[in-house]
């Protein structure tokens, strides 16, 4: 039963099904070089303290005919349509890194592929895939056009259809890097390379709306930051937060709530292989947005 700070994962995800708590994360032990094994998934005590976890159990295991070998990366599960579907990123053998969907009948898997091969557009560079359901309940995917591509990276929102299965229209150009003020450019690469990763909606109230996204500050530190609607819904204008929300080389945040109520930043530290690790950082909703409250659990 292995706690936090010995699980070596990435993009850490937490769905909470009643009392229990699912981990999620890019678990290849080299997710850059090496051939992708697949994505197992972890599952908390029930004691409320997440000091311990039953696993790993594998979640997805790539069937042999799987148009992917590389960079398994950044897995998200959601419960939708009395189905489980992940959002996960690959490399295809024959094309660009896009974000693709699979689906199970349970949390733990086995995952399969749901849709046929990357939903984010064919010709683009792209990863990190998260969901949003709108007022209307139609599901959005939003994801980061890489910088590798474009240089200024960029987070784009697309609808899907009610499958989650493929896109149902074009994508959207919501905000790029560079319109934050902590974001830097990528030291040691062409001017103009900002990095986006990481994107994921938080709706901390009604007619609230923001995003936590990733990139890094001027000492090369991967931070997140937060963008906030200025409407309240996709169209925007999207508000780019001063300062970090984390800066201490932590980042691919996302939020979860406990049965108690408790929010939590989830966040893997530092970014550098193979020390990251998960960690759950408290988090509060302020009239100006969100900020930590400075309980970590590790």
């Amino acid at each position: 039963m292995p706690r936090l700070d010995q699980i070596q994962i990435r993009d850490p995800f937490v769905l909470r099904e009643g009392d229990s708590y699912y981990l999620f994360g890019s678990t290849d032990q080299d997710i850059w070089r090496s051939p992708g094994v697949g994505f197992d998934v972890y599952r908390a005590q029930p004691d409320g303290q997440f000091t311990c976890f039953d696993g790993p159990f594998p979640a997805f295991r790539p069937p042999a005919d799987f148009w992917s070998r590389t960079n398994f990366w950044a897995p998200e599960v959601y419960r939708h349509g009395g189905a489980y579907y992940m959002f996960a990123t690959f490399k295809p053998v024959d094309g660009r890194r896009g974000t693709a969907v699979l689906r199970s009948d349970a949390p733990t898997g086995p995952f399969l592929p749901a849709s046929d091969g990357p939903v984010t557009p064919r010709d683009w560079e792209c990863l990190d895939g998260t969901l949003y359901l709108d007022p209307e309940e139609q599901p959005w995917m939003i994801f980061c056009h890489e910088w590798q591509q474009v240089g200024d990276g960029q987070v784009c929102a697309m609808p899907l259809a009610d499958d989650l299965s493929q896109a149902a229209g074009e994508p959207e150009l919501l905000f790029r890097a560079s319109e934050a003020a902590w974001s830097a450019p990528l030291q040691g690469r062409a001017p103009g390379s900002y990095v986006t990763d990481g994107p994921f909606v938080v709706q901390p109230g009604p007619g609230r709306l923001m995003i936590l996204w990733s990139s890094f500050g001027e000492a090369g530190n991967y931070c997140i930051g937060v963008a906030t609607s200025a409407s309240g819904t996709l169209a925007g204008p999207w508000e780019q937060s001063p300062c970090p929300l984390y800066e201490a080389d932590g980042g691919h945040g996302m939020v979860f709530t406990t049965a108690e109520g408790r929010r939590y930043l989830a966040i893997h530290t530092p970014n550098r292989t193979p020390d990251e690790r998960p960690i759950f950082v408290g988090l509060t909703v302020t009239a100006d947005g969100l900020a930590t409250t400075g309980e970590v659990i590790v």
